[in-house]
């Protein structure tokens, strides 16, 4: 669990320095996020942990609590100095957008997140949390099931899911000890030691049926040292072959689409009149190319094949019922 404490602390420090308007002392930073650490420790900890942030690309600023006297220096975050742009991203960047959403919206992450806040409100100190919606993922991983391994995973508890394999309709009842949780070629796997046949097997989230289960104690295995899950993932998961796709796309819009493509036809007849639109021929795999069309959202629609449009269709469709699902 060092690796889930050491990901709170830091995303508590990003929140703790980005809701702030003035600079944060270091004393502060160090009473409410390393209590009970000792000098040397907080020092070395707190070091690091301002490096993995700028190894990320977050501004912290270093300053002074008053112009006019040398004193302790503080810390913030400028919040329009981190926003980004309006940026389109390729099949795995979104995908690690994907998992970021899910670890966000997990409950019990999510409060240890704005741990800092609390904190900060409960001090008297005032605090700006509009700053926090440019740290809010907002693409999701649609997966039912994602966040029952993923929190098994994260407490190492063994896992009973029904399953069905894609060349058989016959569902069956499996027994997994999760070591993690994987993307790859646009779909979510989740990979671990099948305790039925004794050997390390993957499988497919969209293919479980119904709500994975947890069964067990917590740290009830250890994870094999040196376990690679990408690579694992790409030896044990079929990778889909490539196939031609046909796209509809605003005019301005999908320039990484465009950049692939065989052919482009311009100003053709489209699903709306608000812009021009082109037709985009390219050929990609299908699986991660649904997450590049729904990353462009509705600047591109889905013309050929049916199986990508449904694909697509369907992810739609299962995001807007679970936000119905949460309005009611």
């Amino acid at each position: 669990m060092a690796a889930v404490r050491k990901s709170e602390r830091l995303m508590n420090l990003l929140i703790m320095l980005l809701v702030q308007r003035h600079f944060v002392p270091k004393q502060r930073i160090r009473s409410i996020l390393y209590p009970g650490s000792t000098d040397e420790a907080f020092e070395k900890m707190f070091e690091r942990d301002k490096e993995e942030l700028r190894s990320l690309g977050v501004p912290i600023e270093v300053g002074h609590m008053d112009a006019y006297f040398d004193d302790e220096p503080g810390y913030r975050i400028q919040p329009e100095q981190l926003g980004l742009p309006a940026i389109e991203l390729e099949a795995d960047e979104a995908a690690v957008i994907g998992l970021a959403t899910r670890v966000w919206q997990h409950a019990r992450l999510a409060e240890a997140t704005t741990d800092a806040v609390r904190k900060l409100t409960a001090a008297g100190v005032e605090v700006d949390v509009s700053a926090l919606d440019i740290v809010e993922p907002r693409l999701s991983a649609d997966e039912p099931s994602f966040e029952v391994f993923w929190e098994a995973t994260q407490e190492r508890c063994a896992v009973e899911f029904d399953y069905r394999t894609a060349s058989s309709t016959e569902v069956t009842t499996r027994h997994l000890q999760p070591w993690g949780v994987a993307r790859h070629a646009g779909r979510w796997y989740v990979v671990g030691l099948d305790t039925d046949r004794g050997e390390e097997r993957v499988f497919r989230l969209s293919r479980v049926q119904g709500q994975a289960r947890r069964t067990g104690p917590a740290a009830a295995y250890d994870v094999p040292p040196g376990t690679d899950l990408q690579a694992l993932t790409r030896r044990l998961a079929p990778t889909p072959a490539p196939e031609q796709a046909v796209l509809l796309v605003r005019r301005g819009a999908g320039h990484l689409l465009r950049r692939g493509a065989e052919s482009i036809e311009t100003d053709v007849v489209g699903p709306d009149d608000a812009t021009t639109w082109d037709r985009v021929v390219l050929t990609r795999s299908a699986l991660g190319l649904a997450d590049e069309v729904l990353g462009h959202g509705s600047a591109v629609v889905v013309e050929e094949p049916t199986s990508l449009r449904a694909e697509v269709v369907s992810r739609l469709r299962t995001t807007l019922e679970a936000r119905a699902g949460e309005a009611s």
